[in-house]
C-alpha cells in the first residue's frame, strides 16, 4: 500500500487523534477517552487492515532486505545494519520466518529460510545472553521448522540448544544469564524470574523433537527452583536473584520486565506439554499476583502495580508496555473478568498520548519512561481476548492501535521506535520482534480465525507458535 494512503487518516482514526490530544494536555480527561467506544470493525473492514498489516510487513522486511540482509537487525533511519554480536545470529530472519509464512509471504519466507539454513552459524567465540537467544532464535527455529517440516532448522535448533546448555550448571540449576557459544564458559550469575524462568518452552520442544531428555529436565529444573523461592509468606517472586547462591538481591515485585515471562510459561507449559505441575505452580503465583500487586484505582480501574515482596505492601503504581501482555495471560488462564477490566486500563494508558509509554504511573496518569520500542504486548491481549471472548471490540480497540502505529512509526526503510511518546520523535532501532510478535498479532487479531489453529499452538514469549509433542517413550 502507498505510502501516502496509509498516511491518509479515516474520520474515526481523526476522532480517536482528538480525544488523544485532550488526553495528553489534560490527564483528568483521560477517564472519558479511555470510555469513548469506537465503532465496530465488520468482516470486510477487518480484511482489509488484515491486508494493510500483510503489506507493512512487507515494507519493513523489504527495507531489512535492502539495508541489512545477514545482519541481527536494521537501524530504520540511518539504514544501517546492527549486529548484536560480533557475528549475526540473523535475528530478523529466525524471528520474521514463522510470521512470514503465516501471513502467506512465500517469497520473502523462502528467502529468509534459505538464508538461516545455509549461512547461519553458532560456532563463534562470543558470549550471548542465553534468555534472548533461546526466545528469538531457538524458538524461531523451532516454529519454523513445525511450519515448513525442513530438518536444517531442526539441526540448527538442535546444535544451538547443545550450545547453551551449559547456563544451566549452576549450584541451584538457574541459569547463568550468558554463555560462550563455542567454549561453553559462563558468566552472568545475578538474573531475573524472566530469565531463569522463560525456557523450558523451547527447551522442552527442542527435547521431544530430538529425543534428548536433558533439554527438558535442566529448564524444567530452571523454573521450579524459581518457583521454590518465592516468599513464604506472600508467595511473590522478587527482581533480581543470585543463580549461585538462590538469594534474592532485589526483592522488588511486579509483572513487567525481568519478571512477566515467568509467569507466562507456568501456564503455558502446563498448556504444551500438559505438565500438571506447572499447573499447580500456576496457580499458587497467579493467587498471589492477584491478591498482592492487582490494584483498583478511581473507582474501579483495575492496573498491576509493584509491592514488597516480603510483605505485599504497595511500593509504586507502574504499568507499561511491557505489562500489557497479562489481559492475555489472564484470559488463557480463565480469568475474563481481570482481563477485560485491565485491557480497559491499557487502552488509556495508550490514548493519553496516542501511543503507550514504556511505563507509566498509573495513580497520576503521567509517563515515567517515554519511549516506544514497538511492542506488541497490547495488541496481543487484544488479539487473545477476541478469539476467547468473540467481543468484537477488541478488533476496533486494534484498529485504533495499528492506525497510531503506522501514522508514527512508519519509516521510508521500516519501522522505528519512538524515543518519546509525547513528542513522538523517533528512534533508530526496529527489533526483530517487530516481526516475530508486533505484525503477526496484529494480522492474527483482523485475520479469520482459520489463519491460525489458536487451539492446536502456544505461543512463546516472541510470538513463535510452537506445536505439542508427544515424549518418546523410554
Amino acid at each position: 500500500m502507498k505510502l501516502r494512503t496509509l498516511a491518509c487518516l479515516t474520520a474515526i482514526a481523526l476522532a480517536a487523534g482528538c480525544a488523544t490530544d485532550r488526553a495528553a494536555t489534560d490527564p483528568a480527561s483521560a477517564p472519558a477517552a479511555a470510555a469513548t467506544p469506537a465503532p465496530p470493525v465488520d468482516e470486510a473492514e477487518a480484511a482489509r487492515l488484515a491486508a494493510r498489516v500483510r503489506e507493512e510487513t512487507r515494507h519493513a522486511w523489504r527495507g531489512y532486505k535492502a539495508h541489512a540482509w545477514g545482519h541481527d537487525a536494521l537501524k530504520p533511519l540511518s539504514k544501517r545494519p546492527h549486529d548484536w554480536y560480533a557475528h549475526s545470529l540473523l535475528m530478523t530472519p529466525v524471528d520474521a520466518l514463522d510470521t512470514l509464512i503465516l501471513l502467506g509471504l512465500k517469497q520473502e519466507a523462502d528467502e529468509a529460510r534459505e538464508l538461516i539454513a545455509t549461512t547461519l552459524s553458532f560456532d563463534h567465540d562470543m558470549y550471548v545472553q542465553n534468555f534472548e537467544v533461546t526466545i528469538r532464535v531457538l524458538g524461531g527455529l523451532l516454529s519454523g521448522y513445525q511450519m515448513t517440516g525442513d530438518a536444517r532448522l531442526l539441526e540448527l535448533a538442535d546444535e544451538l540448544g547443545a550450545r547453551l546448555l551449559p547456563v544451566f550448571d549452576s549450584p541451584t540449576g538457574l541459569p547463568y544469564t550468558h554463555v560462550n557459544l563455542r567454549t561453553g564458559q559462563v558468566r552472568g550469575k545475578l538474573s531475573n524470574p524472566a530469565e531463569t524462568g522463560t525456557l523450558l518452552l523451547e527447551f522442552g520442544l527442542l527435547g521431544r523433537l530430538t529425543g534428548k531428555q536433558v533439554y527438558y529436565d535442566k529448564a524444567k529444573r530452571a523454573l521450579v527452583e524459581t518457583h521454590k523461592r518465592r516468599d513464604p509468606g506472600t508467595g511473590l517472586v522478587g527482581s533480581w536473584i543470585d543463580v549461585e547462591t538462590g538469594q534474592w538481591t532485589d526483592r522488588k515485585a511486579h509483572i513487567g520486565g525481568g519478571v512477566d515471562s515467568y509467569y507466562e510459561y507456568l501456564y503455558k507449559c502446563w498448556r504444551l506439554f500438559g505438565d500438571a505441575e506447572c499447573k499447580a505452580m500456576w496457580e499458587q503465583d497467579i493467587a498471589a499476583v492477584n491478591r498482592y500487586l492487582a490494584d483498583e484505582v478511581r473507582g474501579g480501574e483495575l492496573w498491576y502495580g509493584h509491592a514488597d515482596m516480603g510483605t505485599g505492601r504497595r511500593t509504586a503504581t507502574r504499568y507499561g508496555a511491557l505489562d500489557a501482555f497479562m489481559p492475555a495471560l489472564l484470559a488463557l488462564g480463565g480469568d475474563l473478568d481481570r482481563a477485560r477490566r485491565l485491557q480497559e486500563s491499557g487502552l488509556k494508558m495508550w490514548r493519553l498520548h496516542g501511543i503507550e509509554p514504556e511505563s507509566l504511573d498509573y495513580a497520576k496518569m503521567q509517563v515515567a519512561s517515554p519511549g516506544y520500542a514497538l511492542r506488541p504486548e497490547i495488541v496481543e491481549s487484544a488479539y487473545y481476548l477476541h478469539r476467547l471472548t468473540g467481543d468484537p471490540k477488541y478488533r476496533a480497540m486494534g484498529r485504533e492501535f495499528f492506525e497510531d502505529f503506522v501514522r508514527h512509526c512508519r519509516t521510508e526503510a521500516g519501522y522505528a521506535a519512538l524515543k518519546d511518546v509525547r513528542t513522538k520523535a523517533k528512534d533508530d532501532s526496529m527489533e526483530s520482534f517487530l516481526f516475530a510478535e508486533t505484525f503477526k498479532y496484529y494480522y492474527l487479531l483482523f485475520a479469520p480465525e482459520q489463519a491460525l489453529d489458536f487451539e492446536a499452538v502456544t505461543f512463546n514469549t516472541e510470538a513463535h507458535p510452537l506445536r505439542p509433542v508427544k515424549a518418546r517413550e523410554e
